[in-house]
């Protein structure tokens, strides 16, 4: 064993929840350090990939306004901010997660999700408005819907480099290419941390620790292990480091499982895209979200979900499973000339694959699938779409009628050429299986009892979501987590420091 260090709390992880966690503990008075597993040039976590879009209760444009204070007033005159209340984000959670999310931890979440970003802000976070994927405009206002008014400045790079470089201000170490390994306790009470570099193991002492590192989205056995084998096949979206290394460690000291294990926050994605997160182009941009404009097919010339049964911020989490299922884990988004000035600008780059016709019949030629089936289904749903006033800014309720699986909004008939095509598979975000912890992020035990001076942000907070979740929740929850956590491992780090002076 080398050099022992020591710190009052040690950060394992390096995105978004676990920086939120190191500024809140410094600035609750600990000595931090930060622990990051993959190189510099590899440093953020899945955060670092993330559109941005951070979902927060707010009531009024002036509480948007707070946090944006750049914002014009002749710029703020023009839009219309529906109030997206603590009620409405809790509600659209437990809709959405059936119901099953945790109330305590989901209160967590909801309540503390405004002072969360309004102290974000307050640390150099910069946000802007959404734009591109929330608003629309009419009668000469620009009018947000869904309850994602806000990103973050330069999606998951700008929120990254902006808490790496407030935690360098503070004066934060961060190791780089430093994997924890195993925690070290004594009566049930953290003390330690040993921690691998270049071969080499460092002891690193520690009155608290926080587990910030994701989850196990990236280590294929474990997603076949308790996913299912089906999953081996999945593309990981994000950093190739979340490999369930934080969960192990705390299990291994007695800590509980909790949440749906077997679930996970998935996505259509680009059939072509990286089979893990290329740094070198980052940003969301294989995601292929809208699908609810068109309709999906899979190879046998079927559809299989209700591609308009929501906002795409309510189904786009669990509709990458719904792909993962279908013959060689492949679908075809097919949209005509009237939807397609309408999709999102994922569809514009460089990077998206797709193919093109000017008939149908053209189409599908280029396509590995069942033709004549194909062919049909798409004659099918022309013949179920009912009459009624298009309007993709809200559930317009022009749907389909005689066809399963029906299409409840946004139901156009696919007849003008060119005619599109855009293959898409499943990608994976996370694993909604984590760590059992209360409310303050402390781990706990079989016991339901914490594990004293352990605590979980981020993706390891199993319990919240169920199935799916609503758009821009898992930012919020690894900051509300990171900076709760943050602040408890310190104050816990100073009690205990005082107890032993004592």
């Amino acid at each position: 064993m080398s050099k022992i260090y020591s710190y009052d709390v040690v950060v394992v992880g390096a995105g978004n929840a676990a920086l939120c966690a190191a500024i809140s503990a410094k600035e609750n008075g600990a000595s931090v350090l930060v622990l990051e597993k993959g190189p510099e040039q590899k440093s953020g976590g899945n955060s670092y990939f993330t559109d941005g879009a951070i979902r927060f209760a707010y009531n009024e444009l002036k509480d948007i306004r707070r946090i944006m204070p750049a914002l014009a007033d002749e710029e703020a005159d023009l839009l219309v901010m529906p109030e997206y209340s603590t009620s409405d984000y809790y509600n659209d959670l437990m809709r959405v997660t059936d119901g099953q999310s945790q109330p305590d931890l989901a209160n967590q979440l909801v309540l503390k999700s405004y002072e969360t970003i309004v102290w974000m802000r307050e640390h150099g976070v910069e946000f802007e408005l959404n734009y591109d994927n929330q608003s629309f405009k009419q009668d000469g206002k620009i009018h947000f819907w869904g309850g994602l008014p806000v990103k973050t400045k330069e999606k998951g790079i700008g929120l990254m480099k902006q808490l790496f470089a407030r935690a360098k201000e503070l004066g934060i170490d961060v190791w780089y290419e430093s994997q924890a390994t195993k925690l070290e306790t004594k009566n049930n009470q953290i003390t330690g941390v040993i921690v691998s570099q270049q071969d080499a193991e460092t002891l690193v002492n520690t009155k608290s620790i926080v587990l910030a590192c994701g989850s196990f989205e990236a280590n294929k056995e474990l997603r076949s292990k308790y996913m299912g084998s089906e999953w081996e096949a999945a593309i990981v979206r994000g950093t190739e480091y979340n490999t369930g290394d934080g969960i192990k460690m705390a299990l291994e000291i007695g800590a509980q499982k909790f949440g749906e294990w077997d679930g996970c926050h998935s996505i259509g994605t680009d059939y072509n895209a990286p089979k893990v997160g290329d740094f070198k182009k980052p940003g969301d941009i294989f995601k292929k979200h809208s699908y609810p404009l068109g309709i999906m097919l899979n190879k046998d010339g079927s559809r299989f979900v209700d591609e308009g049964a929501d906002f795409r911020n309510y189904t786009y989490a669990k509709y990458g499973r719904e792909i993962l299922k279908q013959p060689d884990h492949v679908a075809f988004q097919i949209f005509d000339a009237q939807v397609r000035p309408l999709l999102r600008k994922e569809y514009n780059l460089e990077e998206a694959t797709f193919y093109q016709a000017d008939t149908l019949e053209g189409l599908v030629e280029q396509l590995p699938v069942n033709k004549e089936q194909f062919l049909q289904t798409i004659q099918d749903y022309n013949n179920a779409v009912q009459d009624g006033d298009y309007n993709p800014s809200v559930k317009d309720a022009k749907g389909t009628e005689g066809i399963t699986p029906p299409k409840t909004n946004w139901a156009m008939k696919i007849e003008k050429g060119p005619y599109y095509a855009f293959p898409v598979t499943c990608g994976i975000t996370f694993a909604f299986g984590g760590l059992h912890v209360n409310p303050n992020g402390e781990v706990l035990n079989a016991a339901e009892e914490p594990i004293k001076g352990l605590f979980a942000a981020g993706e390891m907070v199993g319990g919240i979501f169920y199935k799916n979740y609503p758009g821009g929740s898992g930012l919020m929850s690894g900051a509300v987590f990171g900076k709760v956590s943050g602040s408890q491992a310190a104050k816990y780090a100073d009690a205990h420091e005082n107890a032993t002076i004592n």
